[in-house]
């Protein structure tokens, strides 16, 4: 494989490691060989964002296609943003169970009783789902894997470059990434068609973010934490 695919893949990998290790801990829990409560494994959740964030800092100097000048363009900024909000009012509609890989276990910051913890959480949820994952997730899936699949020599694929086949293998696979997968097929769709319009990355992490955050003040607001 490319060298220049391992800094794009190692941050979303880390990520997924952590949850596979939350995931692996639950099953041992269902199945009663250990015991634990859902406060220590929601504890586990800020391993995800940080193990992320330390390898997308430790190798930010290998993502020169990312370009945030490209935020100063008003016309694309404001075509993310309401892309962003199009693709949360989607998904906060697109909760079909017959669309999930399996009841998703949400993530309830009140099983926490200490109230400081219980907003530390919080934040460190908001700040992994808008900052982190955006940039993460759009790395992986829009400047990577979306060129990957046209050609594993992948830097030579110009960023936002269209095939049919790489425009929907990915849009599929990002939706199985998600307990929602119809949710996010349409999310993954929304943010490709974005990168074949502004051929800019930051404006998909924008979009992704603003998707992310308007989420989370849904979620807050309302309760339903199953989106979480």
């Amino acid at each position: 494989m490319d060298d220049k695919a391992w800094p794009r893949i190692l941050p979303f990998a880390l990520f997924m490691a952590v949850i596979g290790l939350e995931e692996g801990l639950r099953f041992l829990d269902s199945r009663q060989w250990i015991s634990l409560q859902e406060s220590t494994l929601l504890l586990l959740y800020p391993l995800k964002p940080l193990a992320a964030l330390v390898a997308l800092f430790l190798l930010r100097r290998a993502y020169t296609e990312l370009r945030w000048a490209d935020l100063a363009r008003p016309g694309p900024t404001l075509a993310a943003i309401s892309l962003g909000l199009g693709v949360f009012v989607l998904w906060i509609n697109m909760d079909w169970s017959f669309g999930a890989l399996s009841e998703p276990p949400g993530f309830d910051p009140g099983v926490f009783a200490d109230e400081r913890l219980r907003l530390a959480m919080i934040l460190v949820r908001i700040f992994s789902a808008v900052v982190i994952v955006a940039i993460m997730e759009e790395i992986f899936w829009r400047s990577f894997l979306l060129r990957y699949i046209i050609n594993p020599a992948f830097a030579k694929v110009p960023l936002g470059a269209f095939t049919w086949p790489s425009f929907l293998i990915c849009a599929v696979l990002f939706g199985l990434a998600h307990h929602f997968i119809l949710a996010g097929i349409m999310a993954g769709m929304a943010y490709s068609l974005l990168l074949y319009r502004t051929k800019s990355l930051a404006q998909c992490i924008l979009a992704h973010a603003v998707t992310n955050l308007a989420l989370a003040v849904y979620v807050l607001r309302t309760g339903h934490w199953h989106f979480w």
